[in-house]
């Protein structure tokens, strides 16, 4: 068998959840666990025999990928192609695939693989390719089960016990359907352009019918495409019992870290830093970048990642938390549930305090108001000595004086 792949990355918005961070990074390229949320979707790409290509479809401008293209090609070039298509305007998560439906369907693969770049998860995809051999849908599409309060937030399905075959496929609904939801991981026949191509004159009919409907033109694998397969028999789930989890904002990047970091630890131990003589304190998981320097004074640990050029200074703790490049944390900080953006500086005594996220909530409520649960300060932000940043969102090129709690702060 042949596959190819395909990761959609999306497209920049004014709403954008990761925009407080940086202007200049999408959530995909964000660092999670020492590399690039979509290099871990590469990663469980590479370990799919017979995979021949890569596409990543996305509205950001070509110049956004160039840097990550050319270190994935050098990492895993000898495994498959990767390339990047650039949509000319947003045009759903399925409208994307089917504009470069001749671009994907070059070398005849039989199946596709699609991921959604804002997930983070161990990638059963070679389980779901042995378990899509054993029905004759079109589709089969990685689910996983959630708490009955938070599904839905997400696309719920209900399944035939047995055959796991999709009996009612909704998105986001407003009551109770099932906790068992889409992952947004998804393996098709290549036959799935002819019902690409019926959703499409679908819509462009009840378009033409309704010219004042709410509906655009957007082709939704969501909405267009998992319903009526699911109604035409051809949808069909399957399982994991291992880590999932959507990277929606920044908040929702520390628990993503720190599920990777765990599986590093079960899978790659050797991608981990230890406690040794005469180094830091290392407790549980922690990824420390080559380049960065530790006093071995320093407590690290659990579920850490700590960038290139990071400097820590004697006593400080950091827990649950991802220090990005280049930042300088000086003697006795604590740092805890937390994100440090790029070229920030953190003083003497200083403590950065976030909450920890619940299951997959990633904003918490004081007081009837809603706040960011965990401390985020993004680029260039200079906190100095014995001040308190607690549950804050600190936009870039700041300098904090004082303490601030449940705040944020321009």
């Amino acid at each position: 068998m042949t596959f190819k792949a395909i990761i959609l990355v999306g497209g920049p918005s004014r709403g954008t959840r990761f925009r407080p961070l940086s202007l200049d990074c999408p959530k995909t390229l964000f660092p999670v666990a020492g590399h690039p949320v979509i290099w871990h979707h590469l990663e469980a790409l590479s370990r799919v025999d017979g995979l021949r290509e890569v596409l990543l479809i996305g509205f950001f401008e070509a110049s956004v990928f160039e840097s990550f293209l050319f270190d994935a090609t050098r990492e895993f070039g000898d495994k498959f192609h990767i390339r990047y298509l650039r949509e000319y305007r947003a045009l759903g998560t399925a409208g994307g695939i089917y504009h470069f439906r001749d671009e994907i369907q070059k070398g005849d693969p039989q199946h596709l693989f699609v991921l959604n770049a804002d997930v983070a998860c161990s990638f059963p995809l070679n389980e779901m390719m042995s378990f899509h051999t054993t029905h004759r849908g079109l589709c089969t599409i990685l689910g996983t089960k959630v708490l009955p309060e938070d599904a839905h937030r997400f696309g719920c399905l209900v399944a035939k016990p047995g055959s796991n075959e999709v009996l009612h496929y909704v998105e986001k609904p407003e009551s109770f359907i099932s906790d068992l939801i889409s992952c947004g991981i998804y393996l098709f026949d290549v036959a799935i352009f002819n019902t690409m191509k019926e959703a499409t004159q679908n819509k462009a009919s009840q378009i033409a019918l309704d010219p004042y409907t709410d509906s655009d033109d957007k082709l939704q694998l969501e909405q267009d495409l998992l319903r009526s397969l699911a109604e035409a028999h051809k949808l069909y789930v399957f399982e994991t019992k291992d880590f999932w989890r959507q990277i929606k904002t920044p908040s929702s990047a520390v628990p993503a870290n720190a599920l990777y970091l765990e599986q590093y630890a079960q899978t790659f131990p050797e991608r981990l830093a230890k406690s040794e003589p005469g180094g830091p304190q290392i407790v549980g998981a922690v990824y420390i970048h080559p380049t960065a320097i530790v006093d071995p004074r320093a407590k690290i640990g659990p579920n850490v990642t700590i960038g290139p050029r990071v400097v820590i200074s004697k006593g400080v703790r950091i827990k649950d938390s991802i220090i990005l490049d280049n930042v300088e944390i000086k003697n006795f900080a604590c740092i805890l549930h937390s994100i440090i953006g790029w070229d920030s500086k953190i003083g003497n005594w200083t403590r950065i305090e976030g909450t920890p996220v619940i299951n997959h909530q990633t904003i918490i409520t004081h007081n009837g108001v809603k706040i960011q649960s965990i401390a985020i300060l993004s680029k260039d932000v200079t906190v100095k000595d014995e001040v308190v940043i607690r549950n804050c969102t600190v936009l870039p090129h700041k300098e904090l004086k004082s303490s601030f709690h449940n705040e944020i702060l321009m």
